[in-house]
């Protein structure tokens, strides 16, 4: 099983894949691990978001890709552009997408704790929550 998790913030996915084969984890190498989506991106420009976006997961042979859910109202919720690429997210073809709530995520991670320290993952600082979400929707399944 091929994972895409992802960390929406602002007007930016953060990725990172995961696999999961006979209990082993392994994180795949990808060419993008952040895509952007201007503020005033208009439909040629999330057409193409939404092309480099499908390419990838063909390109990686994605099967699921897992969205941690961001507020939809109050002081952490997401703006207009963030609601625009989990869509498109939720668009691409050949792929189940999901939306992993916090809570959901924190009971997950707190019954199937990390094996070994983010740090070792050689994975960069800002991709740590796509991990962890992607991380999550694996020991759930």
């Amino acid at each position: 099983m091929r994972v895409c998790g992802v960390e929406i913030k602002s007007n930016e996915a953060i990725l990172v894949l995961m696999d999961m084969d006979q209990g082993l984890i392994g994180l795949p190498d990808c060419r993008t691990v952040r895509l952007q989506l201007t503020k005033d991106a208009m439909q040629e420009q999330v057409q193409k978001f939404h092309f480099t976006l499908q390419k990838l997961m063909v390109d990686y042979r994605v099967e699921h890709v897992v969205i941690k859910e961001r507020p939809q109202k109050g002081k952490f919720a997401g703006g207009a552009v963030g609601f625009k690429i989990e869509t498109v997210m939720q668009l691409l073809e050949g792929v189940q997408t999901h939306i992993l709530n916090g809570t959901e995520q924190k009971e997950i991670l707190k019954r199937n704790p990390l094996a070994v320290d983010y740090a070792e993952t050689g994975l960069k600082g800002f991709q740590q929550t796509a991990f962890m979400t992607a991380y999550a929707f694996v020991m759930k399944r």
